[in-house]
């Protein structure tokens, strides 16, 4: 009798797991971090601006869109962030066209404006204008965190970036970390791009969820963030960045998203490095091959990649400190 209460109550708070699990799902993937939107002036970021958009759902959301410099983003913030001095500037490069490249950066599931201006101030290619928004109930966007806001953010800030003054439409480039992946291989299934960079890819929801949450039956997970089926319909360049040592995404899923791009595409692993160490990992060879992608030759529209020598169609190189 005592066996069998203790298997009842066992059963009992596995089905409650299991409703939890269905019910605050959103709230896993989108843990949706609140902080106010920096004003780029005053941490010393000169060409930025704060920029207010609209998505087609009616949510208001906040960004930071910097202008194109020559010079790149690198080495601005030596002092301010100093643990980043392994960033040092490479030859400056002039823009010969008129009209610059943009790049949307969509951060992961726990980053805001407010945590990563640094990083993606940092990373802005020479010469490429750099737009960056938070999500619907992110950072100092209104709205409510899920999978279709997402999406529309995505949208909005994929439309605000190409209708700005400047910018060449052809030459729109979309960079997507972690979570922000499902959101870039979205825009570029949809929209016409130049190159998609994704950094720590996974595969889908549902295949997270079973690399997370094994116990729990796949029946519950209604989130999609289906990033395999959306690679088999990108046909632009495509550059994925993976860190070796990433037990949070698996680097097998980098590369089953990186075997599955209908484009040419290159992995580059990045050594040593787990799901939130890549940018320190990487570092100044982490940055130069981005920049490479967008305002090199590795990102035009029709090129093909360069591959590692030895390399698979999707295996691609290494990045050591």
């Amino acid at each position: 009798m005592l066996i069998l209460r203790i298997f009842i109550g066992l059963v009992l708070a596995y089905v409650g797991l299991v409703i939890l699990a269905w019910r605050f799902q959103e709230r896993l993937a989108f843990p949706a971090p609140r902080a106010l939107l920096p004003d780029p002036q005053r941490v010393g970021v000169a060409n930025g601006e704060r920029v207010q958009l609209v998505s087609s759902d009616g949510t208001n959301l906040v960004g930071w869109y910097l202008k194109p410099e020559v010079g790149g983003g690198r080495g601005r913030l030596g002092e301010a962030v100093p643990h980043r001095s392994n960033l040092p500037q490479p030859p400056p490069t002039s823009p010969t066209s008129p009209t610059s490249p943009g790049l949307l950066w969509l951060y992961g599931n726990g980053e805001t404006i407010a945590a990563i201006w640094p990083i993606v101030r940092e990373f802005q290619p020479p010469g490429t204008a750099v737009l960056v928004v938070d999500y619907p109930g992110y950072g100092g966007s209104a709205g409510r965190a899920n999978e279709a806001g997402l999406y529309a953010a995505a949208d909005a800030a994929y439309a605000a970036l190409v209708a700005r003054p400047g910018i060449d439409p052809d030459r729109i480039y979309v960079y997507g970390r972690s979570l922000g992946s499902a959101a870039a291989t979205w825009v570029a299934a949809r929209h016409p791009v130049a190159g998609l960079i994704l950094e720590s890819p996974f595969t889908s929801a549902g295949a997270m969820a079973r690399q997370l949450y094994a116990l729990l039956p796949r029946f519950i997970v209604r989130l999609s963030l289906d990033n395999l089926g959306r690679m088999r319909q990108i046909r632009c360049p495509v550059l994925v960045f993976h860190g070796d040592a990433d037990r949070l995404v698996p680097t097998a899923m980098g590369r089953e998203v990186a075997a599955a791009a209908a484009g040419p595409v290159e992995l580059v692993l990045i050594h040593g490095a787990g799901h939130n160490e890549t940018y320190d990992r990487g570092g100044r060879q982490y940055r130069d091959k981005l920049w490479e992608f967008v305002v090199g030759k590795g990102g035009r529209r029709g090129a093909v990649l360069r591959r590692a020598a030895g390399s698979s169609r999707a295996g691609g190189g290494d990045l050591m400190r």
